[in-house]
């Protein structure tokens, strides 16, 4: 049994002919749903980036407890189990966070790996010398002096399709399966940082938008409100659609691997991404910094279950990332450890078996969310302060550098918890969190009436059962008692 993972960053559901999109050039996603299950109601779990790849490795929720972060001691990892079990575990990527403070110990879970240098600011090319800037008006000034001015100098660097990090990271996918095809027992994840920000796609996937602009450069929108105009915004958008055309493009090629060699006879297909990404709806850009509305969490999501052969239909089931782990155990026969909180898709790919009442979902110290399918509850912090609100951890690193002084500070030893997941003394961390969030409010929406999040509604009957819903939901993820307080909810 093999098992073949290709996961996008910031893929955006609504920019699929899957579902629905007629605008963007993608056949080999037209293709794969062909092949595959495709799911209309998967959501993420845990946001960002490296929260929703400690759930893709442990199975269990990691806003509720912790931010960005590594992967703990005391953490279950997939890829490391399988590994122990004799089954080789490989991971391609260009996904650069791994190697930072925040995410420097997922990728040595994987048997053998293989990085790929060059997205956005990833600190590759020594220049010291600054790079020229191209012209423009509107640019993300956070990233001026640093990731801007490192991902010009990296971009020198890929003057040709064949050195784009992307187009490496597929290669060095195919170069596996082309070396292991004929073996047993293996699981390759290949990775794939696009189409995250910056939009830089090769020329020949421009070329297939005529509506993109000569104007000045904008491939990289800051994570606010939207200022720009909307030729620039539409710019953006078109950018953006040139690199899921790249992504569709090296997609094809692990499709035609797939053909070429057999592979359904007994390997594993999903194609999954971590979240999607505001391109100006709802008048903002990027991801984190608002309420998460459906643009960011209900992600695409295509499985293909070899046991059962089924594709080419459609599943309405309510899944999410914490179930890619007990799918993939659940496959290579083995046992689902009990501090995993998603559930094995495998009877959902046969006949759209329920597994979920409700998924929950958000990003630590922000709002905490919950759905049923029908009705999204998005639960805001009750006072402005934002406390109490703690992070739980024995790594205290954040994305790119240590916890603070500060923040040791305030930092206590947790001899005894009450999560059942660790059994050790844990660190309890005091954390502000995204205070300005208390000024959106709770909200309640109707998906049946208004998909696109529009007008919330105002129903005290239905915004108590999902309070309810919420609360049972936090009790079986054993979330920190500290956030019912946060929340203002009363137990």
């Amino acid at each position: 049994m093999k098992t073949i993972i290709v996961m996008f960053d910031s893929l955006n559901r609504r920019m699929l002919p899957n579902y629905g999109n007629d605008e963007v050039i993608a056949p080999n996603f037209e293709r794969l749903g062909k092949k595959c299950v495709t799911f209309d109601n998967f959501y993420a779990g845990s946001l960002p980036c490296m929260p929703a790849r400690r759930e893709m490795h442990t199975g269990r929720y990691n806003f509720l407890h912790r931010s960005w972060g590594p992967l703990e001691p005391f953490d279950f990892s997939m890829p490391e189990l399988l590994t122990s079990k004799g089954i080789h575990t490989h991971l391609v990527t260009d996904h650069y966070h791994y190697f930072e403070d925040g995410g420097a110990t997922y990728h040595n879970r994987y048997k053998t790996w293989e990085f790929i240098r060059g997205q956005e600011g990833d600190p590759f090319i020594g220049q010291v010398k600054d790079p020229i800037y191209p012209p423009m008006d509107y640019i993300n000034k956070n990233y001026h002096n640093t990731h801007f001015r490192q991902d010009l100098i990296n971009r020198k660097a890929i003057d040709d399709f064949s050195k784009h990090p992307q187009s490496k990271v597929f290669k060095g996918g195919i170069d596996f399966i082309d070396l292991n095809k004929d073996e047993d027992n293996w699981l390759l994840q290949i990775e794939e940082f696009d189409p995250h920000e910056p939009f830089f796609a090769d020329e020949q996937f421009r070329n297939l938008y005529p509506h993109l602009y000569d104007g000045k450069h904008f491939d990289w929108p800051n994570y606010q409100r939207v200022i720009e105009p909307d030729d620039v915004v539409e710019h953006c958008n078109y950018e953006y659609k040139s690199l899921v055309s790249m992504c569709d493009y090296h997609l094809g090629k692990v499709l035609d691997k797939m053909d070429e060699y057999n592979l359904w006879e007994d390997t594993m297909l999903i194609v999954n991404t971590d979240h999607g990404f505001f391109l100006g709806e709802k008048q903002w850009w990027g991801k984190c910094r608002m309420p998460m509305y459906n643009e960011i969490v209900h992600t695409p999501f295509f499985l293909y279950d070899p046991r059962s052969k089924v594709c080419n239909e459609r599943r309405l089931a309510l899944a999410q990332t914490i179930d890619i782990v007990p799918t993939i155990l659940d496959f290579f026969n083995q046992e689902i450890p009990s501090s995993v909180e998603g559930k094995s898709l495998k009877e959902t790919v046969v006949n759209d078996k329920k597994i979920r009442d409700t998924a929950l979902f958000g990003i630590h110290g922000g709002h905490v969310n919950i759905t049923d399918g029908r009705y999204v509850y998005m639960r805001a912090m009750e006072n402005e302060d934002n406390q109490p609100l703690y992070q739980y951890t024995l790594m205290p690193t954040n994305m790119r550098h240590f916890f603070t002084k500060e923040e040791f500070k305030s930092a206590s030893l947790v001899k005894e918890n009450h999560f059942s997941f660790c059994d050790i003394p844990l660190v309890k961390y005091q954390t502000e969190g995204i205070s300005y969030l208390h000024e959106f409010g709770s909200k309640l929406f109707d998906l049946q009436s208004d998909p696109l999040q529009e007008n919330p509604i105002n129903n005290h009957v239905i915004e108590n059962e999902m309070i309810q819903k919420l609360v049972e939901k936090l009790r079986e993820c054993e979330a920190p008692e500290e956030q019912f307080s946060r929340l203002g909810i009363t137990i």
